[in-house]
């Protein structure tokens, strides 16, 4: 498939009703959870698109792109409404963040086995890790808040555990900013940058809206820290993307991804009512695509086959169960970012700035919201909440009535026993 290849509609043909604007919402406890996790993709690849062209209409003079540009912009902002109320009323923002957070294990996984540029794998396999570790912390808080089990709500397709203890992910912002992969990159690896800074995106977006909405403290601070990871996996995500690109050029390659990701959707939905929405979208963003490629013709002289010379999609972004590829992965949580590569904890130096940051932020554990939620759980229920479908593969993370604060942070421990099972 070569979106350059179809007849597009007018962008004026692009807008729709209030009528269509409100959907049906999905039903919480029938409706397949990578169907929810495709929603949330694709409202963040929306609001990243509505972002970008925002920028852009900031950054250029030329008042006719403007126009062009809000146009573009008026379509992306329907389709973001329309994905935002499929989600039901009576889903509780915990719930949606299980969603949000088995979306980023699975997306990342799914990637992270695609991709060939070696950094962009090993970014995406060390946040992989931490968001892992992200589901299990709000999972526990779940089970205390609530009683619900999140097992439940990712149909047991994605193991609930810890991963790199969140206490472990905080790091100097200096780390943790990859090279560029590129424009001689493969289109996937392209494709990947894209979409995994708009996930990521959305996720910090959410964190940072919700905090001061949850019912408790402790969660209100869960909240607090985990969305400072997320934009911590933001600015290493929006690294790997080329910053050699023109506006036009990046707006280009964001219909493109747009186009990919709803094609993409509209594959594998197992929903009929749900894929109708993505086939309908893929329609509008082939228009929006058509007009980019006009737009870099006719304002920088560039045809669409400079940056994409072969546009033929690549295979569909399929959302799956990714529990042996995570088990393999869990055995590097002792990894973190020094400068732009990651490296075993073990491994730096006493005043790097890992270590700084670290006691800055970490002055007093039990302050920790993501160790306090867990040990809380542990103190009321007498263990953690887990869904396993073995023992954990890592013997410091096996324990259920303690909270490892120590795996990925500090560099004295004991050797490392990563002991995936034959």
């Amino acid at each position: 498939m070569n979106p350059f290849d179809l007849n597009p509609t007018s962008i004026e043909k692009t807008f729709e009703s209030f009528c269509s604007l409100y959907p049906k919402p999905y039903h919480p406890l029938e409706v397949d959870p990578y169907t929810k996790c495709r929603i949330i993709l694709m409202n963040g690849t929306e609001f990243e698109a509505v972002k970008f062209t925002h920028q852009m209409a900031r950054h250029v003079q030329d008042q006719s792109l403007r126009r062009e540009l809000a146009m573009l912009r008026r379509t992306e902002q329907q389709q973001q409404k329309k994905l935002a109320n499929l989600k039901p009323i009576h889903e509780t923002v915990l719930e949606h963040t299980i969603s949000y957070e088995q979306l980023a294990v699975d997306l990342t996984a799914m990637l992270a086995k695609r991709v060939k540029t070696a950094h962009a794998k090993a970014a995406l396999d060390l946040a992989l890790l931490e968001d892992f570790d992200h589901l299990y912390r709000y999972a526990d808080l779940m089970e205390m808040d609530t009683g619900e089990h999140a097992e439940r709500l990712v149909g047991r397709y994605t193991e609930i555990m810890p991963g790199r203890p969140t206490i472990s992910e905080h790091r100097m912002p200096l780390d943790g900013i990859p090279t560029p992969i590129g424009r001689n990159a493969p289109l996937f690896d392209k494709l990947a940058a894209h979409i995994i800074t708009a996930a990521e995106q959305q996720t910090m977006n959410y964190y940072m809206n919700i905090t001061g909405f949850y019912k408790n403290d402790l969660g209100r601070k869960l909240y607090q820290e985990i969305g400072m990871i997320e934009e911590q996996h933001v600015t290493q995500y929006e690294a790997l993307q080329d910053p050699t690109l023109t506006w036009l050029e990046g707006l280009l390659l964001h219909e493109y991804t747009e186009c990919y990701l709803y094609w993409s959707c509209a594959q594998t939905e197992t929903d009929e009512r749900i894929r109708s929405i993505w086939s309908r979208h893929f329609e509008q963003e082939v228009a929006h695509l058509h007009k980019a490629a006009q737009l870099l013709e006719q304002v920088e002289g560039k045809h669409w086959q400079q940056l994409l010379p072969d546009a033929a999609f690549p295979e569909p972004l399929r959302l799956e169960s990714n529990i042996d590829y995570v088990r393999t992965a869990l055995l590097s949580a002792q990894l973190t970012y020094k400068n732009t590569d990651p490296v075993p904890v073990q491994s730096l130096q006493a005043g790097d700035p890992f270590f700084v940051y670290q006691d800055t932020v970490h002055a007093r554990l039990d302050h920790v919201a993501s160790h306090a939620v867990i040990e809380e759980t542990i103190n009321r229920l007498g263990q953690d909440y887990r869904f396993e479908t073995a023992p954990h593969p890592v013997k410091e993370l096996m324990s259920r009535g303690m909270d490892n604060t120590q795996i990925g942070r500090d560099p004295h421990i004991p050797g490392y026993t990563g002991v995936m099972p034959s």
